[in-house]
């Protein structure tokens, strides 16, 4: 018998949500096998079974917090030794006891499943640790303590005595209505409303259709690191336009004699990423970051590039971007994009970054302010190509392809006229692109 236990998550995250179970109580598996899917802050991680077995007992259920090194499920052997009895401690003990040396003696068996405890092996000792609040999760004490619930008194269905939230809930379903006591009428709830038809979502008070649906960790995370960003940092932002008259001429004259040399296409993320990466290296605190009462100044650009994934927005990174050429930066943005959309980025793929560039104008957007992905301190916005009258001089206009450019950044350590000086430079780069081989 073995535990399926939360792996590591990688530097910072300390538990996750399970997402969903791809097994059931009762199915073989194999060593290797996926057994369930895990979604984390960043990612969605998929659990292994370790060895060959029997799923005998799934203990943490889809949509529950679980932390690190926590046991979510059993795998029992497969010749029969598996966990019997829906993961009872009592039938537990049994089936463990059924290996022994003595025939297979319930007393026996008694035995060697309280010799795990920690007293010396008293099945007393043992009963109390799984009543204990040291062996509840996180979710289950607070659940307890939200409904007046003693965990001294819930069973757990673990083996090893662990209370997760599906016994405290089980515990408040088995408990009869008699047995409660009695609430003050003020304090009685209101009598359940029967659940709305099939298909239709329920209503609230006011008549009108709503429907209540919990947010993915993701979402969660995404949401409180935005609020933190915007409370933590100084943030302004700065704007100006780019003609991107030069970039689009290369592109048309040069982007199938790309693509066949390289076998990737010539995009604008390239251009961007290269001026990006010559203007930090012009403005150095846009490249930097707050440690408390000190400044690190990065001397590498590890470039971020937001991508809109449908489990929310992810920002993987291209590292040592000053180091690639063109076709290296798009052969890994479009390889870091496809696998944000098909939920398969790896942790080390999404931590660090220097600096990012987001592209609001892929969705039409003609301007925006971005958000800080903190600790970072500088953010670029691109935004949609629109052709617009520009003044070429006193008497002449010209129809020219126009970009909006947003640089949000944390003042606390960036001068206005720093932020101006940088997104000059970045413009200044975009608009004469030969200017980019000169950079290094």
């Amino acid at each position: 018998m073995s535990e399926i236990k939360v792996p590591d998550l990688g530097e910072s995250i300390s538990e996750g949500t399970i997402y969903k179970w791809l097994v059931k109580e009762g199915d073989t598996v194999g060593q290797g096998d996926v057994l369930a899917e895990l979604e984390t802050d960043k990612v969605n991680l998929e659990i292994s079974a370790e060895e060959d077995g029997v799923i005998s007992s799934i203990l943490r259920q889809a949509g529950e917090n679980v932390a690190v090194g926590e046991a979510i499920g059993i795998i029992g052997s497969a010749d029969g030794a598996a966990v019997a009895g829906g993961g009872k401690p009592e039938a537990a003990s049994v089936a463990m006891g059924s290996s022994v040396s003595d025939g297979g003696k319930p007393e026996a068996a008694n035995a060697a499943a309280g010799s795990s405890a920690s007293d010396g092996g008293k099945p007393e000792a043992a009963s109390a640790a799984a009543g204990s609040a040291a062996l509840a999760s996180p979710g289950a004490r607070k659940l307890a303590r939200e409904r007046g619930i003693d965990l001294g008194e819930v069973s757990a269905r673990d083996p090893i005595g662990r209370i997760g939230q599906a016994d405290v809930n089980g515990h408040g379903a088995a408990v009869p209505e008699a047995a409660a006591p009695a609430a003050p009428a003020a304090a009685r709830p209101e009598p359940v409303k029967p659940p709305a038809p099939a298909g239709k979502a329920p209503r609230a008070e006011d008549g009108k259709a709503t429907e209540r649906k919990r947010m993915s960790r993701r979402r969660l995370t995404i949401a409180s690191r935005l609020v933190e960003a915007q409370q933590t940092a100084a943030m302004l932002t700065t704007f100006n336009e780019v003609d991107m008259t030069a970039i689009l001429d290369i592109r048309k004259r040069r982007k199938d004699a790309f693509k066949e040399k390289h076998e990737v296409g010539l995009g604008f993320m390239s251009f961007f990423t290269k001026a990006v990466i010559g203007a930090l290296k012009a403005y150095p605190l846009l490249n930097a970051e707050i440690d408390g009462e000190d400044l690190l100044l990065k001397k590498y650009y590890d470039i971020g590039i937001a991508v809109a994934a449908k489990e929310g927005l992810v920002v993987p990174v291209v590292r040592d971007a000053d180091r690639l050429s063109f076709p290296e930066i798009e052969r890994k943005i479009g390889e870091l994009a496809s696998k944000a959309r098909a939920n398969t980025l790896s942790l080390p793929e999404l931590q660090g970054g220097t600096f990012t560039i987001t592209n609001g104008g892929v969705f039409g957007s003609l301007l925006s302010t971005p958000i800080l992905n903190t600790p970072q301190v500088g953010i670029l916005g691109m935004h949609k190509i629109q052709l617009r009258p520009i003044a070429l001089d006193e008497e002449r206009t010209a129809n020219r392809p126009m970009m909006y450019v947003a640089l949000s950044y944390d003042h606390r350590i960036v001068d206005g006229s720093e932020a101006v000086g940088f997104l000059v430079k970045v413009k200044g780069l975009l608009e004469d692109p030969e200017a980019l081989l000169l950079e290094g």
